[in-house]
């Protein structure tokens, strides 16, 4: 099932996709919601980024195939950080590319949207507090981390987190294909078989450092072959079961 967040007449809404019509929900879905009987035509709405969350928390490092395409030893744990929600945009809308900044690359991820509070939960019951998955690029100043030492700036610029273009909640995460693609031209593609910690260790793990509140969302870490975008350029991410993130980089 497709959930898709949407503005339509001005106006946030939540639903769920079916084919080419948007049946709209009576309220979020993070508990008990009703759908509305009179469907909307996808074409009549304007798709936002499906979540408004209270943080946005990432993996580094979690592919094997990236990790030996840097020449760096696989993690004992998690290497985790955090984007504020002011990064986020949706589908179709612009990674705005900041000035003074030489460079600034993709990421393509996975990412899972929680759908209640959680803490401190075992990796068995992880399956209950996820709502669903979602694709994310985790767009990155990479002259800034480099030249810093830490990620925070470089995460962090407005526009910065591409994310959509809805929640698939019917997904086996284990083995899907993840690609990232320039200008029609594929610069990363791999499979969630890769990783490194399995999303159930993950969220485990980060739930118990911090609280996950419904609809925090956690992306779960980019395979190899990261690279530089342009002004002008359109980045797409693609993952199996879900469908396809589009945005194009534009002057800040």
């Amino acid at each position: 099932m497709k959930l898709i967040r949407f503005s339509y007449r001005e106006k946030i809404r939540w639903g769920v996709l079916k084919g080419d019509r948007v049946f709209e929900y009576a309220r979020p879905p993070f508990g008990k919601t009703s759908v509305k009987k009179r469907p909307l035509p996808l074409s009549a709405v304007r798709v936002c980024a499906p979540v408004e969350p209270s943080k946005i928390i990432l993996a580094g490092l979690n592919y094997r195939d990236h990790a030996a395409e840097l020449n760096m030893p696989l993690p004992k744990n998690p290497i985790i950080f955090l984007k504020p929600p002011t990064t986020i945009i949706g589908p179709s809308d612009a990674i705005r590319y900041p000035a003074n900044v030489d460079r600034v690359d993709y990421e393509a991820e996975l990412a899972v949207v929680i759908k209640k509070t959680a803490k401190n939960i075992p990796e068995k019951d992880v399956p209950k507090y996820i709502l669903g998955y979602t694709c994310l690029n985790d767009v990155t100043a990479r002259t800034i981390q480099t030249a810093d030492g830490q990620w925070t700036r470089a995460k962090s610029f407005d526009t910065f987190c591409p994310i959509g273009p809805w929640i698939e909640t019917k997904l086996d995460p284990s083995a899907c294909r993840i690609t990232a693609t320039v200008n029609n031209e594929i610069k990363q593609d791999s499979s969630t078989s890769d990783f490194i910690f399995s999303i159930n260790y993950l969220i485990s793990f980060i739930s118990r450092c911090m609280t996950l509140l419904p609809g925090d969302v956690i992306a779960t870490g980019t395979p190899p072959g990261i690279g530089p975008l342009t002004v002008g350029d359109t980045v797409s991410i693609t993952i199996e079961g879900i469908g396809s993130l589009t945005n194009q980089v534009v002057t800040a």
